[in-house]
């Protein structure tokens, strides 16, 4: 007897929907908090009113198992951040549990239909097993981080958190290196929240944050957000007046060589304030200090605050189009720079600021004695422009209480005392070069404003720790990434650096093992902190390689408070993900004439009326340690070596260069860290010229070192840029470059050609060959921080301005000595950054 075997109809629909569960994802992660995890297991009962769970069942006309799996979705959601949760539920009593997914966002009501609807599901398409349709479709069947049982079955399971539902009673078994007895009570609590909210108000939307009990509600915003500060009732200049007199022949900076004592400082601080002041500068005028990073710059920023201006930073090699742009944007009516540093000032044709070099401004007057100037904790102190994603850069204005209050957390966690000696290394534009200006200043200690030459060279950098007998530096990581490869291969003793700081990019878990393989004895801070909150308002000293994948941000320092929140600004749970957002003394007054985007992240703190909060735009978690984490940015905003970029900026600037018709930048991981790839569409120019008409209107950093040119872009289904295809095909890119044939071969690359060609490969981490002699070096990934490692990787044969200034590896080449063995003599200087 013959036939035809096939799927019943009941059959093929539970294949069909078991199909759609498996693609519907993972289970949901169970939560985890405890300092001190141990072994075993636990149990916690939650008491449970049968009577709401039967109300709300009757009044949505489902079972009252459906009320409970929609609270426990809503309570994973809260705990995960993620609007859709895929929960594990066993079909019967005792069985194997299965993914159950749920979409959290609409009203409790809804929530508790939809969740009818899959238990239903669950049962009708009981008949196919999932795990043999995982096994056949390739895909693993999730591993369930937590299980609700309505059946009420045994509950000894190997998940981390199992909820049984029996009786009168929620019945928490859970893992104890997940979770300690009191957070296991308060996810418990988090269900119960969960009934009653939906019981009071099923067509309420579900929010994680109304499951947040008042206790621990009371807990975030009180300690967890931050300890209080009483500051001085005297500003920065007040300070370094006091330590001038009591101290006057102290070293307090040294740059190349030079030197300025605490009393010359002093009276030529005075002497500028007071040119200022005679000239008609008003309080809080903006004063934009265009200078190099020198000893001229110190005396500037002083006689700045000394005289009731807000103090600008302005790199002198910016555009002259950028320049005018940041003058113009703050209202910047007075300028402060020198005979070598005020070119693109000049041409940036500002008629109505008036510009004097530094020298001038001292000169001009012979009183050198304090102005006398009342500086309330309230008066603006600095402006810092930052990049902005509708193409103007914005201006974060910061008052003289946040500065102090930052500089102090500084001095803290960093133990700077007299006798210090910290380096200045960041660029004017970047926040942190105030602090690394100031902080040593004021505590009697010395700044070294080390030159930019020294920074590009590793070694002299290294050398200029040494000789300078530097104590306290802070670094970008991808810069302390450079520094960490030399002294592995350069063992350099360190006995008088006491701390590294970290800041401006994040801190991976990697770089902090190699710092302590390689410097056990010395402490590194990760620093948090944005330009609109008065810079870092976050440390975590670390004295060893910190638990978990992740490295902390630490606790926020005194005076600054710290929250959480949802979009309401309401606190999330305890470990669940939300927007980091700023209140207290670091919060600055919102960008400079600029109301819209000031409104956008500023606001009055709900929770301390009167106070000013912050938007940052991270997102982040606390941990059970106090510490709070970086999980990552909401937005289209980018750190490149320490500097916050908006990708819209510079796709602005890109769309203005002739030729160009549409524009989109990605970043790309690269071996030196993230960078910037500009794909562009229409007849525009080659990569060289796109990147000269960009340097014309945006600072070097934002220049994309790669840029194609792609017509069309690709576009989503809804027909916007599809960037995630763009930024994997930027990836695919810098993984594996395809050499340039476009040079008839010769015969393979010389000895020099090749002692290039197999060092690019080795920094930028490339496959062996797929680095020919004709490469670009921008566009095989290469950029400032990877030349720095070049250099290194060649013997110091040639210089990162040979890099920069000779990309093409065979021209490079040409620059080796003809005698291999010699290297590290060559008397070239050192590059622009």
């Amino acid at each position: 007897m013959t036939g035809t075997i096939g799927i019943r109809p009941a059959e093929a629909d539970a294949r069909a929907h078991w199909m759609r569960v498996l693609q519907t994802g993972g289970a949901t992660p169970a939560p985890r908090w405890t300092a001190a995890p141990e072994c075993g297991t636990a149990v916690h009962d939650e008491p449970l009113a049968r009577d709401v769970i039967a109300s709300l069942a009757s009044a949505t006309g489902t079972e009252p198992g459906a009320v409970l799996l929609a609270v426990h979705a809503a309570v994973l959601a809260a705990l995960s951040g993620d609007a859709g949760v895929t929960a594990g539920v066993p079909a019967a009593a005792g069985g194997a549990p299965r993914p159950v997914p749920l979409a959290v966002t609409g009203s409790w009501a809804e929530l508790v239909t939809d969740a009818a609807t899959a238990l239903a599901g669950l049962r009708a398409h009981a008949g196919v097993d999932p795990d043999a349709l995982a096994d056949e479709l390739g895909v693993p069947l999730p591993e369930f981080g937590t299980v609700l049982d309505l059946h009420g079955g045994p509950d000894g399971s190997r998940e981390p958190l199992r909820l049984t539902a029996s009786g009168d009673r929620l019945r928490l078994r859970y893992r104890r290196d997940h979770l300690d007895a009191a957070s296991a009570a308060r996810v418990a609590g988090y269900h119960s929240a969960g009934l009653a909210l939906a019981a009071a108000d099923p067509d309420a939307a579900v929010r994680p944050s109304a499951l947040v009990g008042p206790e621990e509600r009371a807990h975030q915003l009180g300690e967890l957000a931050g300890r209080p500060r009483t500051l001085p009732d005297r500003r920065v200049p007040e300070l370094l007046a006091e330590r001038a007199a009591q101290h006057p022949d102290e070293v307090v900076a040294e740059h190349a060589g030079a030197t300025l004592t605490r009393a010359e400082l002093d009276r030529r601080a005075n002497r500028a304030a007071r040119t200022l002041l005679a000239a008609g500068l008003e309080p809080e005028d903006v004063v934009a200090v265009v200078t190099d990073r020198d000893l001229d710059w110190l005396v500037a920023v002083v006689a700045v605050l000394r005289a009731g201006g807000a103090y600008l930073p302005v790199e002198p090699h910016f555009p002259a189009e950028r320049i005018a742009r940041t003058l113009t944007r703050a209202g910047c009516r007075w300028a402060l720079t020198t005979s070598e540093t005020r070119e693109n000032l000049d041409a940036a044709e500002l008629p109505g600021t008036t510009v004097w070099t530094v020298a001038g401004a001292v000169v001009s007057t012979s009183d050198d004695s304090d102005p006398g100037v009342a500086i309330g904790p309230d008066a603006l102190a600095y402006l810092y422009f930052t990049s902005g994603s509708t193409g103007e850069p914005k201006g974060a204005m910061c008052e003289h209480a946040g500065m102090l209050n930052h500089l102090l957390a500084k001095i803290e966690d960093l133990e700077l005392g007299e006798g210090c000696v910290v380096a200045q290394t960041a660029p004017q534009c970047f926040d942190i070069s105030l602090w690394q200006l100031l902080a040593g200043p004021l505590v009697g200690g010395r700044t070294v404003l080390v030159e930019q030459d020294a920074i590009l060279d590793v070694r002299r950098f290294v050398g200029t720790l040494v000789e300078q007998r530097v104590q306290v530096a802070q670094l970008v990581p991808s810069y302390l990434e450079v520094v960490l490869t030399y002294l592995e291969s350069h063992p350099t003793p360190l006995p008088d650096l006491r701390m590294v700081s970290a800041t401006g990019e994040a801190l991976k878990r990697e770089l902090v093992e190699r710092w302590f393989a390689t410097m056990p004895g010395v402490p590194l801070v990760n620093a948090y902190g944005l330009t609109e909150t008065s810079d870092d308002t976050n440390h975590a000293v670390l004295r060893e390689v910190p638990d978990g994948d992740r490295v902390p941000l630490g606790p926020p320092v005194p005076g600054v408070r710290v929250y959480v929140v949802d979009a309401d600004l309401q606190p999330v749970p305890l470990g669940a993900p939300g927007e980091i957002v700023f209140s207290g003394v670091c919060v600055g007054r919102g960008y400079v004439n600029d109301p819209d985007r000031t409104a956008a992240a500023f606001g009055s703190d709900p929770h301390r009326p009167g106070e000013r909060l912050y938007r940052s735009g991270d997102h982040g978690r606390w941990r059970p340690d106090g510490a709070l984490e970086f999980l990552g940015r909401r937005d289209n905003q980018v750190k490149i070596r320490g500097f916050r970029i908006e990708i819209g900026e510079i796709e602005n600037a890109l769309l203005r260069v002739p030729g160009v018709r549409d524009a989109c930048v990605v970043v790309a991981e690269r071996h030196g860290g993230p960078a910037l790839v500009a794909f562009h569409a229409g007849d525009g120019p080659e990569q060289a010229e796109v990147q000269r008409r960009l340097a014309e209107r945006l600072p070097g950093y934002m220049v994309p070192p790669a840029v194609h040119r792609l017509d069309p872009l690709p576009v989503t289904p809804n027909g916007k840029i599809d960037r995630k295809a763009l930024a994997a095909q930027a990836s695919s890119t810098a993984d594996t470059p395809t050499a340039d044939t476009s040079v008839p071969d010769t015969g393979g690359p010389s000895p020099a050609e090749q002692r290039v060609v197999d060092a690019v490969a080795r920094v930028l981490d490339l496959p062996a060959g797929t680095v020919a002699p004709r490469d670009h070096f921008a566009e095989l990934g290469g950029s400032s921080l990877s030349a720095v490692k070049l250099v290194i990787a060649l013997d110091r044969a040639v210089t990162v301005r040979d890099v920069l200034l000779n990309p093409v590896l065979a021209d490079l080449a040409g620059l080796l000595p003809a005698d291999p063995t010699r290297h590290g003599d060559t008397t070239h200087t050192g590059g622009e950054k």
